[in-house]
């Protein structure tokens, strides 16, 4: 006989909203919805609601947005909602008081085969490390961050070209139904879980910042293009652009194609015609197709040439 389970949901954004959609379509009670607080952006500096607050407002969920988890106020309306269980799926570090509230505890969805890639980026990591595979994991929280007992895996292929945004939208629907499976288990009794295992080589998915996302030119074709695509289209990895006699300016970039070719360019190099562009690595060209400069809108390469102009000693730095 199946437990009536009660669920606090917390997350932020739009891969938290595809569970927490699931689990609403399910037929689930959800008793409160614990999301990040609006936050001013664009010019205008408008506040955003959080994409989670959004599908909470029009289906009529009720919504908290805590500054502070540890705040006495928030934590006596979380305890008033009486949940037995908290789903968390992209949201932030919990408090004990917090995670240990629910009588079923609170468990997380996680972007990777656990125990590898914990931490903020895990898409981002698998890609840019070159993985084959990856996947999803739900698991029980507890004191570390991402490091509780193991509930549900599902795995899946990584794709030759595939970037961070298209594996990103696989993984947030295969995650959304490894939750409600979750939810099954838990409210029949029959959830069992896994250690994870304690070793010190596994790979981790650190946050990402302005120095590991540059590109370096003196590394080998395959694993500049898996920075590419796995930082793609967010938050693009980047490299500054020595062109004729300016200053150098910051590009971004979006799609490229690799070739394996030996050549006596240096690193960096770019060679570029009236159609193509493309810049030499250690043992090849990264082919740019789709590239953003300072102060404009990300753009095909043909119509970059049109108003762009290469100089010969043009070089990525």
């Amino acid at each position: 006989m199946s437990e009536q389970l009660r669920i606090v949901f917390m997350g932020t954004p739009d891969f938290a909203v595809a569970t927490l959609k699931n689990i609403v379509e399910s037929n689930y009670k959800v008793v409160g919805v614990i999301t990040a607080p609006d936050k001013p952006a664009g010019r205008g500096r408008k506040l955003q609601q959080s994409a989670v607050k959004k599908y909470a407002e029009e289906n009529n969920l009720n919504a908290l947005q805590p500054t502070n988890l540890k705040d006495p106020n928030f934590l006596e309306e979380l305890k008033a909602l009486d949940a037995n269980l908290q789903v968390v799926v992209a949201f932030r570090m919990l408090p004990e008081v917090v995670w240990s509230m629910p009588t079923h505890g609170t468990f997380n969805l996680h972007a990777s085969l656990l125990p590898d890639y914990r931490g903020a980026a895990p898409i981002n990591w698998a890609l840019i490390n070159g993985e084959t595979k990856t996947g999803v994991t739900t698991f029980f929280i507890d004191e570390k961050i991402d490091t509780g007992a193991v509930i549900l895996q599902k795995e899946i292929p990584i794709e030759a070209d595939e970037n961070a945004g298209a594996l990103h939208d696989k993984l947030m629907n295969l995650g959304a139904d490894l939750v409600t499976e979750t939810l099954k288990n838990i409210a029949e009794g029959t959830v069992t879980t896994k250690l994870q295992l304690q070793t010190t080589d596994l790979k981790t998915a650190s946050k990402l910042n302005k120095d590991n996302t540059k590109i370096d030119w003196n590394l080998n074709t395959e694993t500049i293009y898996n920075l590419i695509r796995g930082l793609s289209p967010y938050p693009t990895a980047w490299s500054f652009l020595k062109n004729r006699e300016e200053n150098p300016i910051n590009v971004k970039f979006y799609d490229v194609e690799k070739e394996i070719k030996l050549h006596n360019e240096d690193p960096g190099a770019i060679l570029a015609d009236k159609k193509e562009v493309k810049v030499a690595t250690k043992d090849g060209f990264i082919n740019l197709k789709e590239i953003q400069l300072p102060g404009k809108r990300k753009m095909n390469i043909k119509d970059i040439l049109n108003g762009y102009e290469f100089d010969k000693k043009a070089k990525m730095l």
